[in-house]
This record gives C-alpha cells, sequence and structure tokens, in this order.
C-alpha cells in the first residue's frame, strides 16, 4: 500500500529519530503483505480486485487499532497473468525478492509455479486455489511446502456438495423436482472437469434417488447459448448444473435461458454469479438462480457488520466471496503475527498450523494432511468448526443465502419459470 505524502514524511521523520537506536527502529518497520493480483485478463479480474479490497480493508482496521506489536502492516501488490506459468512464477519471484513477509493470493489457475517460487523462499504463502491440484502438489513434499496454506477446500466438494444440497432441499419439501434427472452443462478446463465428476460420482452413489440426464460440454469463450438450451430443453432435467465460472458468460446463459427456460426446473451456475458483474449483466433474467461457493461471506452479525464497512469503502455491487476471503486472510496473518516473529518464516508456519479463526467466511483450521481448511456440512458436522458450502438464490436483485442452516438469511423461493 502506498503512503501519502504526508503519510510518508511523518514515517522517514520517525525514522530518522530512531536512527541512534537500531533496534527500535527495526521493529517500528512495517510488516509486509505481498498481493499478486490480476489487473487485467479475460479471466479473474473482478475476483482480484474484491481480494485487493479486502485485504485493504483489514490493514487499514488493523492499523488503526495499533498495528501487531506496535508495526503497521502494509501491502505490496503486483501484477500477475494467472494464464501462463511465466507470468505467475514472474509474479511471486517479484515479491519474494522484495522481502515480504507472507503472500496472500486469492487463486491461481497453475498452482506448482507459485508453490515453488513461495516454497524456496519459505514465506508463508494463504491462498484460495480450491484445487485439489494445490492439495495433491503439497502431498509429495509436505517439508517443502510447509509453510502454504490453502485457505478453503478442494473444488470436488462443489460437485458432491451441490447432489448435497438438492437432496436436502427436495427432502425439506422446499422444493418438488419434476423429475430425478440431472444434466451437467461442463466447462473444459481441469476445474468445471473435476467439478463434473465428483458431481457425478454422487449423482451414481445416491442409489437411484438422483439419475444423470444428459452431460453437454462448452468451450471458453461460450459464443451462443443457444445450443445449449436446446439441449437443456430435450432432456427436460429437473434440476441443471452449470459448470462454468465466468461471471460474463453465466450473465448471457441467464439472459438466453429467460427466453426459452426449461419449465419447472431448477438451475444452478457455479460460483460465477459471486463476480460483481453477473447481477449487473444479467438484470432481471438472473432472478431466481441458484449459485454456490464453498467459500464465500456469511450474512450473520460478523458477516453483515462486515458487509456494511465493505459497502461503505467500495460501493457498488459487492463480491460475495473473495472481499471476505482477502479480510479474514489479514486478520489470521495478524493473529499470527501477534505470536510468532514475521521474519521467523517457520514459527509464523508453526502458529497457522493450529491456528483456530473465526472470520467473516466462517472458521479457518487447517487439516494436518493437507494444509487447507474444512467445509461445513461437506466435512464437519458442526456449523462452527469450518466454511459453510454456501448457497445463495438471486432474490429481488439480490444474493441471499438459502442454505445451509444455521448461516442460511432466508428460504428457497420458486424462480420465475418455476
Amino acid at each position: 500500500m502506498k503512503l501519502g505524502r504526508r503519510q510518508f514524511l511523518k514515517a522517514t521523520t520517525a525514522s530518522l529519530a530512531l536512527a541512534g537506536a537500531p533496534g527500535l527502529a527495526r521493529a517500528a518497520a512495517p510488516i509486509v503483505i505481498g498481493v499478486p493480483a490480476a489487473q487485467s485478463g479475460p479471466v479473474g479480474v473482478a475476483d482480484q480486485q474484491d481480494w485487493v479490497n479486502g485485504i485493504s480493508l483489514a490493514v487499514d482496521e488493523i492499523n488503526t487499532a495499533g498495528g501487531v506489536n506496535g508495526r503497521s502492516i502494509e501491502i505490496k501488490v503486483v501484477d500477475i497473468d494467472i494464464m501462463t506459468p511465466e507470468g505467475t512464477s514472474a509474479a511471486f519471484l517479484n515479491l519474494t525478492e522484495s522481502g515480504v513477509h507472507a503472500i496472500a493470493s486469492p487463486f491461481v489457475l497453475i498452482p506448482q509455479p507459485a508453490m515453488d517460487a513461495a516454497a524456496a523462499s519459505g514465506v508463508p504463502y494463504l491462498h484460495g486455489n480450491t484445487q485439489t491440484a494445490s492439495l495433491d502438489l503439497f502431498k509429495t513434499n509436505p517439508q517443502k511446502y510447509r509453510n502454504i496454506f490453502q485457505l478453503d477446500v478442494a473444488e470436488t466438494w462443489y460437485g458432491s456438495g451441490f447432489i448435497r444440497f438438492i437432496t436436502d432441499l427436495k427432502s425439506s419439501g422446499e422444493w418438488a423436482p419434476k423429475n430425478n434427472k440431472v444434466h451437467i452443462v461442463q466447462g473444459q478446463i481441469a476445474y468445471t472437469q473435476v467439478i463434473s465428476k465428483a458431481a457425478q460420482d454422487a449423482i451414481a452413489a445416491s442409489g437411484g434417488q438422483w439419475q444423470l440426464g444428459a452431460v453437454t460440454d462448452v468451450q471458453f469463450p461460450v459464443q451462443d447459448w443457444a445450443p445449449v438450451i436446446k439441449a437443456l430443453r430435450d432432456t427436460d432435467a429437473g434440476t441443471i448444473m452449470i459448470d462454468h465460472w465466468v461471471a460474463a458468460e453465466l450473465a448471457a446463459f441467464a439472459q438466453s435461458y429467460a427466453y426459452d427456460p426449461v419449465e419447472g426446473a431448477l438451475v444452478y451456475l457455479q460460483y460465477g454469479p459471486s463476480q460483481p458483474e453477473f447481477l449487473e449483466l444479467a438484470g432481471d433474467a438472473a432472478e431466481g438462480m441458484i449459485w454456490g461457493t464453498v467459500y464465500g461471506t456469511y450474512n450473520d452479525a460478523r458477516g453483515a457488520k462486515f458487509r456494511k464497512a465493505y459497502k461503505a469503502k467500495y460501493p457498488g455491487i459487492m463480491g460475495m466471496v473473495y472481499t471476505g476471503g482477502g479480510y479474514d486472510t489479514a486478520y489470521l496473518l495478524a493473529k499470527a503475527w501477534n505470536a510468532a516473529d514475521p521474519a521467523d518464516f517457520d514459527s509464523v508456519g508453526n502458529v497457522l498450523r493450529d491456528i483456530d479463526y473465526r472470520g467473516v467466511c466462517g472458521t479457518y483450521r487447517f487439516d494436518k494432511e493437507t494444509q487447507s481448511g474444512f467445509s461445513y456440512p461437506n466435512m464437519v458436522k458442526d456449523p462452527e468448526a469450518g466454511q459453510a458450502h454456501l448457497f445463495f438464490q438471486v432474490q429481488d436483485g439480490q444474493h441471499r443465502i438459502i442454505a445451509p442452516a444455521p448461516v442460511n438469511e432466508t428460504n428457497f423461493r420458486k424462480a420465475p419459470w418455476m
């Protein structure tokens, strides 16, 4: 975070005053969080900016409250090309070579270059990749990657968790599906393929409660949703899962679907509506759409307070995922730094391994086998023992949490086409 001129002069004066006391001068040096965040590109920019905004808000609050053991926190943001291994490595090396005390990243699409660059320096690296690939790489060499933590869980839970959601929704009596068929529309990147397979496996394991109606492939960028809409109408499934995460393209789907819907079907859009542009672009066509995230901002007392502060600083439509994720990560690091010297990376890593912190996105605890989070209710039964797999529905133009209890704000509402 850049200092204003007055702040810079005050910091310089304080530094000069402590010139004769080098120990005190070192103690007053800021703690720096490196943030690799994409400033441009075809995907992910909104999420990355949400993350920067969330961290910035938390750092302002922490510094206003006195910092960490008397030291302020600064943010060093660098641009990153998340689409290439070279661009990913370059951003992470920029940060490690500049001497940051931690790296906090919303996500990268190719995890190994980022993890290897962080591991070489030992710097604590916290990320929201939501990737099995990140966890598998960690397990190949836990010592090498000892200070790398995935804040949330693997993407597999998006697939199996969705089948759990529709099962629970049906059991509650809030929704009576017109048939047991599930039609999956799947993107072709590894992330969406893993989610699709997990959903298909859960359907197969349902004992006939659910049936795979059809699988339709789409390629990014999706130029025309009309053939997909036709396939959906031909299958006439009671449940539709659009396994594609780009907000603008999901908004285009919603608009196309509004003109030619599958009557009575429940429609789920995977993750992408969390990004602010979805509501902006989809308009009224978003009404009734359901989407989910394994890592999202609650609207309980803690979450509502954060949302209010965030919207005051960043007016407009608020992202529902990486805003809270970035905010929590700054506080998570501050808690670790209160207990360990920020320059002693392994000591900070040891604190993080045993941390138990309740943020606006749920509770952060790390699985010893993967150094990743826990999902409620997919992995733990106690809602305070992990991060809730949140399901939202667009109601009256707003994202409202409809599951799981007890963090839901409201109940499921029949969509206009239902």
